[in-house]
Order: C-alpha cells, then structure tokens, then sequence
C-alpha cells in the first residue's frame, strides 16, 4: 500500500470475524493510521451479529464517508472443520474406481456420496472413453431431493472441460441445484484435489452466500454504501460476489489476513509473524515483502484442496484455551476453548464465593470438575431446539444459572460429561462452558483485569491445591509449558519436522534434552541455543504476554507494533486485489501417439490449435492476460497492472500464467452484482 497525497482521508472498513473475537478497525488507507478500533464477541450461530456490534462500536460519524468494507472470515474454515457443511452430490467422470481404492483415497472427496461414470479424456486432452450421459441423468434424478448442490469432475478435464460442461447441461435439464465444475476451480492436473475442491466449494455455497448477505444487512442498517470485499486465504481481495461462488478460495482467511496486518503495521520484509488469538496462535512467514504462500494446495480438516493459500501453521492455543488438570495431576493447556473464570464470576457473581470456598477447603481434596462450570449462552431455549430427554433435563438444570460439571455429574447420576449428551448443544452455542484459562493467570499477576481478579485467584489457588503446588510455582509451570508449546510449534513450521520428538531412540532422546536444555539451561557446563535468524511480529491481544518469553529464548526482537491486537482487522483491507488466469498449451497427437501435429491450447472452455508451438504460446499469453485484466477490473481492482510467465510442464506441455493485481477501487459503483464471466456455472 502507498501513500497517497490527498487532503481527504480514504475511510476503509476491516472487520476478521475470529474464533473468540470479531475485530473491527476504521483506517485512512492513503494515510496508513488506524483511526477506531473495537471487539466483540463472536457468535458462531450467526457471525452478523458480531460484525454488527463492530459496525455499532466504532461509532461511524458519517457511514457515507467508509469507502471500502473488507472482510476476512473463518467461516470456510470452521465449516468444514465442524461438518457443518451443506450436501453434495459429486460426480466422478473417468475416474477408475480400482485406482481409487488401491490407494485408499475412498475418505479424501469431502463427500461420502459420490459416484464413477464412464468418460473424461487423458493427457493431450483425447477423449478416452464416451460420457455417459444416460447413467448421470438417471444417478441425478436419484439423489436430486438428498442433496443441496452437484458436483462434476472430470479426468484431465483442465486440458479438455467438454464432458464437464456436458454434465453442467443434462445436470441444469433435470434440475435447479447448484452445479460446480473442477475445471473452473483449478488447472492443476491432480484429479483428486480437484474433485474434492468442487466438492468442498459445493457445500459451501450456500454458506457463505447467507453471509455475505447478511454482512451486506449489517451495513446497509448501519448506512455504509461501499463494495464490500473479502481476503483470500493467500491473503489477497476478492469481491464479495466472488467469494460468494467460490467460497473455497476463503479457506485460511483469516490467518492470511493476520499475517498481512502484522507487515503491514510493523513494515518489514522478512519476520515470523505470530498471530496470538482466544482459541488459536497461528504462524506465518513473510518473505522479500509478501507472505509465503503454500503452491501445493490448502489443506483443511485432512482435505488436499487446490487451492493456493498463505503457508501457515496453527495450534489450539489461545488466550481463553482450557487449563485441564487431570487426577493424576497432569497439566494440559487447550484445545478447547472455554470462558474465563474470572470473566464468568464478574457476570454471575455468586461463583466467586464457590471459588473462595473451593480453595479454602483444608485437607479436602478439590476434583477438575469442581473448576469447570456450564451455563446456558442465551437464556433458555425453546423446547423444539431440545432433541433428547438429556438435553432436555441439562438446560433445565442450568436454567437457574451456571453449575460446575461436578454438580451436573451428580444430579445426572453420571461419572464423565460425554454421558450428559451436551456435545450438540455445545455446538450450537445453546451450552457454553467455562474453565481456568491463561486469561485467568493474567488477572492474578495484574497483567491483564478486564473481569473478576478475586475470582481468578480463588481458582489459581484451588489449581494449585489440586496440583499439590504453590500458587507461583503452578502458574509459572503454566507460562513454561505455553512458551514450550509456541516454541515447539515455530520449530515444526519451520523445519517440517515434530519437536522434540517421542524418544525413541538414542539420537531422538538426545534432542528431546536439546530442546529443554536450550530452554531451561539444565546442563551447568553446557549450553545450547535455538536462534530464530528474523525478528517476530506478535499480533492479536495477549500477544505480548506469551511471546516475550518466546521471543528471549529464540534470541530474537520482538516486535509488537501500534494496533497490533487488532492487526488481523488490519490485514483485511491491507491486501491487494489479485486474479491469476491460467491458460494451458499441450500437443496434438497424431493417432498412433508417435508425432506432434500442433499444439492446442485450452483457455477454460475454449479451445484453439496452432501448427508452430511459437504461435500458441503467443496466443496463450495474449489471452491469459485479457482475462486476468478482465477478471481484476471486474473484481474490483483500481488500475490494475499484468504481468505473465509461463512455465514447462514436461511432456510438451506449458503453463501461461498471467496475474492481474491492483488496490482496491473504492469508489461506490466499483464492484457490480453482475454475470460471471467466461459462462462460470457455480448456479443457475
């Protein structure tokens, strides 16, 4: 981003919708100064509601003046990861079904309900065998009431998409659902990760076109008549209509967008960017300026996608991450994510007196489930929303204010909580659950009180008495294992490799005493060091408390730049709009597959053929960089500029890319609803 010389500030909107925390920020995008800043809950049931409460809490003098609304969102992410996702039918075209379970690959199509037709072309784009037309019509008419959207991918369909755009048409003849084509997603040439990218941006079409919708409510309630955008998981823009048919693309958005924020803000090229949130810290490179990016294809909840994505790395550790202490006195931070104690006691303040009565129980012996408490979200739901009897007898227990675990065990005659059936109403925010958290540890030493700090004392000192230890020994025990836990995932994101490893061998054991001994100096006569060669830019609220031990025994500067607790905010209008248009030049085969008789080349469904492989490649070129140019001003980009490459396939096959980025126009009339281009067919 530029500075831009003008007397009138350019008043950008970014909102990143977290797992804990929706983040909001008012910016002069010419001026790079964060002007507002604001968070509010999160509401997973409905991430509006969220974004709203933003809108409200910046305090907009004049909604007309906001030129641009970005979003970053996990909604791609959480969706497919809490298989919430809609239904879809995919259709397999070519693909051999022997092939497919010779290599176990039964699980990896992100739908249960697919099936093999005859069809699909091979490598220099020949058909090899006939559609069949007939079984897909008939297979459609059979599941055109069980599903919410189709799915086709069709073998080597990036070289040749005629049987794909066959099936679009008899698929369209027979019914109104929601149709995605692979080819239209991706050129790669991996059959698998693109079917299951088809399958996965099927299911979630719907998804996040409600979304969109609704953040489009939120601001034309609040107002504000400005495109409204939304970051890639590379961490580039896109319109929201865009992201609307190609939800897919939104899967890691919002780390993309925090890794973004943090260079943005602390402006340096090369830093590991470590993103500290409520439920998760995320890890991020950025490399000569721009984040390092993933060529591979995102991976989400074990699905290969091919999707292009930030190169990042996540654990479930966070600010308000479950501090679990087992009877055998065995410590474990995350991975849930609960409410704070102490932030359940300032809004139920009878808990504080349970806690303190906890905690000065002499001799008696204080079990985990007396530091957990459960407690309904949104008051008493209706009875419909109640499925079992368990439900049922849970909320009516809780009806009359939080309980702790061990209470709800006794009453339900249970001996674990799986038994008490709650994990839907957990799921659908009706049941939220509350535990010692790192949060809490922060009310204790001062560091942080936004809640109840008795509160939090009272449940560090029942901990404590539960783990048979001082109150600063526990909480210092703590603070180590969560430095051990962000050190040891910087070392598996940056080497591949696990640390330390489960010792095993001699070697392995030896850099398990490696790893603590360059941590806790253990050896009076050696000493061992990790150097991280970049400084660290630590972005989100609690940063600054877990990183500066992080950032000393890595013998790095830590950076924590001004906003950086709402960096992720930040990095959602900090990107630039980038479309990629690929287009593919491979061989025509004489018929006994000996000589090469011109090139074709395949720009989506188009395809033509030249004799010299000069021409084509011009040709390829010229056309990838028509529709990159296209696709960018269509997108919402403000004078975008092109560039091109093309790269050896192998097997006289080329690759042209073309890459068209820009700012972002922020002009009202800068992003249409519109026709997509080059007949995309996500629906109809």
């Amino acid at each position: 981003m530029h500075t831009h010389p003008t007397s009138q500030p350019a008043l950008v909107l970014g909102i990143d919708t977290g797992g804990t925390y929706t983040d909001g920020m008012l910016m002069d995008y010419h001026g790079r100064k964060v002007l507002a800043t604001y968070k509010s809950i999160t509401t997973k049931r409905d991430l509006s509601i969220g974004i709203e409460a933003v809108i409200e809490g910046i305090h907009l003098q004049d909604p007309a003046q906001i030129q641009m609304v970005s979003i970053s969102t996990t909604l791609a992410t959480n969706a497919i990861a809490e298989k919430n996702r809609k239904r879809v039918a995919l259709l397999l075209i070519g693909y051999d079904p022997e092939l497919i379970a010779s290599f176990q690959m039964e699980n990896s199509f992100a739908t249960r309900d697919y099936h093999f037709f005859n069809g699909g072309h091979d490598l220099f784009g020949r058909e090899q065998q006939p559609l069949d037309l007939d079984g897909i019509a008939a297979w459609v008419k059979a599941r055109m009431h069980k599903v919410d959207a189709v799915a086709v991918s069709s073998y080597f369909s990036p070289l040749n998409p005629t049987h794909e755009l066959r099936a679009f048409e008899a698929i369209s003849n027979i019914c109104d659902l929601p149709i995605v084509l692979g080819h239209q997603l991706s050129t790669r040439l991996g059959s698998v990760e693109r079917s299951t990218t088809a399958a996965l941006n099927a299911s979630l079409l719907s998804v996040l076109k409600e979304f969109v919708a609704a953040v489009r409510g939120a601001m034309q309630r609040r107002g504000i008549r400005a495109p409204l955008m939304v970051v890639r998981g590379d961490g580039t823009l896109m319109s929201a209509d865009d992201a609307s048919f190609a939800p897919v693309e939104t899967i890691h958005s919002g780390p993309a967008a925090s890794a973004i924020g943090g260079r943005f803000l602390a402006r340096l090229d090369d830093a590991l960017v470590v993103d500290v949130g409520g439920t998760t810290t995320d890890f991020a490179l950025i490399r000569n300026g721009a984040v390092a990016i993933t060529e591979a294809g995102a991976t989400v909840d074990g699905y290969k996608t091919a999707v292009k994505a930030a190169d990042l790395f996540s654990i479930a550790l966070g600010g308000d991450s479950a501090i679990d202490i087992s009877r055998g006195r065995t410590v474990r931070i995350g991975p849930r994510r609960v409410l704070p104690l102490c932030c359940l006691a300032h809004q139920h303040p009878p808990i504080k007196e349970r806690l303190r009565h906890l905690a000065g129980r002499g001799r008696q012996t204080v079990a985990p489930t007396q530091l957990e408490y459960w407690f309904l979200l949104r008051g008493t739901p209706a009875s419909a929303m109640l499925k079992t009897e368990r439900e049922k007898r849970l909320v009516g227990l809780l009806s009359q204010g939080p309980r702790p675990l061990s209470d709800l065990l006794k009453m339900g005659n249970a001996h674990s909580a799986l038994q008490l059936g709650a994990d839907e109403l957990v799921r659908l925010e009706i049941i939220g659950r509350s535990a010692l958290t790192p949060t809490d540890l922060l009310h204790v030493d001062g560091r942080y009180t936004a809640w109840d700090r008795d509160a939090a004392q009272w449940a560090v000192a029942a901990a404590g008495r539960l783990q048979r230890t001082a109150v600063d020994d526990f909480m210092r025990m703590v603070w180590n294992k969560i430095t051990e836990r962000i050190i040891q995932a910087v070392i598996t994101f940056l080497t591949g490799k696990a640390w330390p490893p489960t010792a095993r061998t001699a070697a392995e054991e030896a850099d398990g005493w490696f790893f603590l001994n360059s941590l806790y100096d253990l050896n009076a006569d050696l000493e061992t060091r990790f150097r991280l060669r970049r400084p660290l830019i630590g972005i989100g609220a609690p940063a600054v408390f877990f990183l500066a031990d992080v950032a000393a025994k890595l013998c790095t500067e830590l950076i924590l730049p001004e906003n950086h607790a709402v960096a992720n905010a930040v990095g959602a209008v900090a990107g630039s709009v980038v479309v990629t248009k690929e287009v593919l030049v491979y061989p025509r085969m004489s018929k006994d597959g000996v000589a090469i008789l011109g090139y074709y080349v395949q720009a989506g469904k188009e395809r033509r053929c030249f004799d010299p492989l000069d021409g084509a490649l011009a040709y390829a070129v010229q056309v990838s960089r028509d529709q990159a140019l296209a696709a960018a001003l269509q997108a919402g980009a403000d004078k975008p500029r092109v560039v091109s490459r093309h790269s050896d396939d192998g097997l006289d096959t080329y690759r042209v890319r073309a890459t068209a980025m820009g700012r972002p126009r922020f002009s009202e009339g800068g992003v249409h609803s519109r026709c997509r281009l080059n007949n995309m067919s996500f629906s109809r």
